[in-house]
């Protein structure tokens, strides 16, 4: 310690500069009868703020000050500060005693108490250190093993009054009580409860004495009110309980908890209120709430099960209800004709809830595209023959049931489903199927609409699987402009009034037709020799095969009643033209005269007798046409149009023609499978039979038939690209 001497300035140094001289500082004696009257002095003012009565007023808290810098400057620092910790463990020795009688009160009193007791002890050691708080910064912090006076006045508190089993037992207890009667509704002092907590992790005595016994309260309180809830609310109320349990306990925690207890409450709560409970939950819940689109209670779940690390749980349950949904729609032959519409409908609604209540969480996300793929697949070729029926429908509806947006969106989400198909191959062979028709028949109902649907497929699978599809529209294009030259021709070489236009149609591109002879009148085969000459002429070395099956025409008739522009296909028209000749025909006669197949004439006369529009009577009366049924003109036939359409009776696709399209799928197929095969010899070289169709298998991206992979081995070994072992059949080799 140092202080300063001044004398007055003098000349001296070097020119005469003044010079400011400091010599070390000698503390001036005091006497022990002024020591001692120092220490009375501070011990009474101590005793004073315990007993929280006024301090002498000639003793102000600035004397009491200097007193104690005096005393600390003299040495006299450790004396005082062990003074000053007995006149406190005396005090709060008094405290405790006070509160044991305390007790017996209850528990919220105890509680008040105990609050008191620590603002007034916070007060009091606040004012005592304002007092020494030169020896606490001169002697108590830099001094190793001696408290602060702060810290002092917490140790002793411990050691007396809190800590003492008598007081620190009932304290834990009632404030367990008091947390527990604020979480059923009875509204506590959460203030005061925040102090009590404070004090207590202050004297460190929390984790220990208040918070292990807290949680494992918790732990029995939410155990128990799961096991009620669940069995009393259904989910839907039980979810939006667990939330506002979770929303009361993270408030109430805020309020009154340590920061360190708050994680661990939550995850108590969470592990009882949902992670016990994720199965029953999920069986008893998330069907309904998909079902009927509860989309708010499914980001309710999904948030919950977040939180306890369940979403694989509740993926799989949603992979469950699309699996049990989608299987049942493809698998249900009795609505095979609303297969593609229902599964629309599945796939808009999950791809809803992923996307909004899930949050498009990537696995979720993918395990809903696994799952339709699985689903799609599920059946052997009829979803891709229901899709492509599915376009046929809409197509030839084009824009009457739906806007252009709409029918582009529909398009679109019918492309996610066929994108899932493993058998697009078939899918094509339909779509094929169903497209001549529409082209030939004409019942296309947007060219855009279909030109749509062709760039869709060929983006998505290239420009050979779409090649022949634009064939056809190529050939039918090509054949307008081929008609308008022929006709030219045709009028300067044959006086027929009747005007013929022809589809000429590439074979490699369309379905295959079967042939058939049907009787034309001689009128039309004069015009079938004279094109098929005109365009032999321009095209060498081609041949036309004549098919009228699905041709259509235009037919004049004259009723008593007037006449009638009847619009029609070429076998309603040439049974028609029949009636030119004789009156009346039975159906033996008529199947006689125009060689048609005797199931194709049955609709025919079914759609001209027994439709909307008949233009012919049947005898006897009836929807089935028999061999012996007369048919006659209807002469009473009338009609408010001048001209009128006469709808063919659809014949239904029967089981052999829905066979012979796979067929034709299977061989088209052969290339790719004869590939797989060689492939899988050329690498393993030898290899029993049963492996290399399981290889196969794996391999080959379509459902393809044991006895088919068979019959390409055999074909093979023929080929001489594999053979047989000659010491085992079933063992075959690679032929290099």
């Amino acid at each position: 310690m140092s202080a300063v001497q001044s004398r007055p300035f003098a000349k001296g140094g070097r020119n005469g500069v003044r010079v400011l001289k400091l010599k070390n500082f000698v503390p001036v004696a005091v006497p022990e009868n002024t020591r001692q009257q120092s220490l009375d002095t501070l011990i009474a003012a101590v005793q004073a703020i315990h007993n929280s009565t006024p301090i002498d007023p000639s003793h102000t808290l600035e004397i009491l000050y200097k007193e104690v810098e005096v005393t600390c400057v003299q040495g006299g620092a450790e004396r005082l500060y062990g003074r000053l910790k007995t006149l406190c463990r005396d005090h709060l020795k008094g405290v405790a005693a006070e509160l044991k009688q305390h007790t017996c009160k209850p528990q919220l009193e105890f509680i008040r108490d105990v609050d008191a007791s620590w603002n007034t002890h916070c007060n009091q050691m606040g004012l005592i250190r304002s007092i020494f708080l030169y020896m606490d910064r001169s002697y108590a912090l830099p001094t190793p093993n001696v408290a602060p006076l702060w810290d002092m006045g917490l140790v002793l508190l411990r050691e007396e009054v809190i800590g003492r089993r008598e007081i620190l037992s009932p304290l834990q207890t009632a404030l367990l009580g008091a947390v527990q009667s604020d979480r059923v509704g009875e509204r506590m002092d959460r203030s005061m409860l925040k102090r009590l907590l404070k004090m207590l992790d202050d004297l460190s005595l929390y984790a220990e004495h208040f918070e292990a016994g807290f949680l494992s309260q918790s732990s029995l309180f939410f155990e128990a009110e799961a096991k009620t809830k669940i069995d009393e609310l259904d989910v839907a109320e039980y979810l939006q309980y667990v939330e506002v349990r979770l929303q009361e306990e993270a408030e109430r925690a805020e309020q009154c908890l340590q920061i360190g207890s708050r994680k661990p409450l939550i995850a108590e709560i969470e592990k009882y209120l949902i992670g016990n409970h994720v199965t029953e939950i999920l069986r008893k819940g998330l069907c309904p709430m998909l079902e009927e689109d509860r989309l708010d209670d499914l980001v309710r779940l999904f948030n919950l099960f977040k939180r306890v690390a369940a979403l694989d749980s509740l993926m799989q349950g949603l992979v469950t209800y699309a699996t049990e949904r989608g299987k049942t729609i493809v698998l249900d032959e009795s609505r095979d004709k609303f297969m593609i519409d229902d599964l629309l409908v599945l796939k808009k609604k999950l791809d809803t809830v992923v996307s909004g209540p899930f949050r498009a969480a990537p696995e979720f996300v993918d395990s809903i595209r696994t799952t339709f793929q699985d689903i799609v697949n599920c059946r052997h070729n009829r979803p891709a023959e229901m899709m492509a029926k599915f376009f046929d429908s809409k197509l030839r509806t084009g824009y009457k049931e739906c806007s252009e947006d709409e029918l582009e969106d529909m398009f679109d989400r019918v492309m996610v489903l066929f994108r899932f198909l493993n058998g697009k191959d078939v899918f094509v062979a339909f779509y094929k199927q169903l497209l001549a028709r529409r082209l030939l028949l004409q019942k296309t109902a947007s060219d855009d609409a279909e030109r749509s649907i062709l760039s869709k497929l060929k983006q998505e699978c290239g420009a050979v699987f779409t090649a022949k599809l634009e064939g056809m529209f190529k050939d039918v294009n090509l054949s307008v402009d081929l008609t308008a030259t022929f006709r030219l021709t045709a009028r300067r070489k044959c006086a027929s009034t009747i005007d013929m236009s022809v589809n000429v149609l590439t074979a490699s591109n369309w379905p295959t037709m079967t042939p058939t002879d049907v009787s034309l009148p001689p009128e039309i085969v004069e015009l079938q020799t004279l094109f098929t000459e005109y365009y032999c002429s321009k095209h060498a070395n081609r041949k036309l095969i004549w098919e009228p099956f699905l041709g259509h025409c235009l037919v004049h008739g004259n009723f008593e009643k007037g006449s009638k522009d009847l619009t029609m296909s070429i076998y309603q028209g040439l049974v028609l033209l029949a009636f030119n000749s004789a009156d009346s025909y039975t159906c033996t006669d008529l199947q006689r005269l125009l060689r048609i197949e005797p199931a194709d004439l049955g609709r025919v006369l079914q759609s001209l007798a027994c439709g909307k529009v008949r233009v012919l009577t049947k005898t006897p009366k009836g929807r089935q046409v028999a061999a012996t049924d007369v048919f006659e003109v209807n002469n009473n036939f009338e009609n408010k149009h001048k001209r009128v359409k006469i709808n063919q009776i659809q014949m239904k696709e029967t089981a052999a023609e829905n066979s012979a399209t796979q067929e034709k799928v299977f061989a088209d197929r052969a290339f790719a499978v004869d590939a797989a095969i060689v492939r899988v010899m050329k690498a393993r070289k030898t290899l029993p039979h049963n492996q290399l169709i399981t290889a196969l298998f794996e391999q080959l991206k379509f459902p393809v038939k044991p006895a088919d992979l068979k019959k390409r081995i055999e074909n093979l070994i023929e080929r001489e690209y594999m053979a047989r072992d000659p010491k085992d059949n079933s063992m075959y080799n690679y032929v290099a």
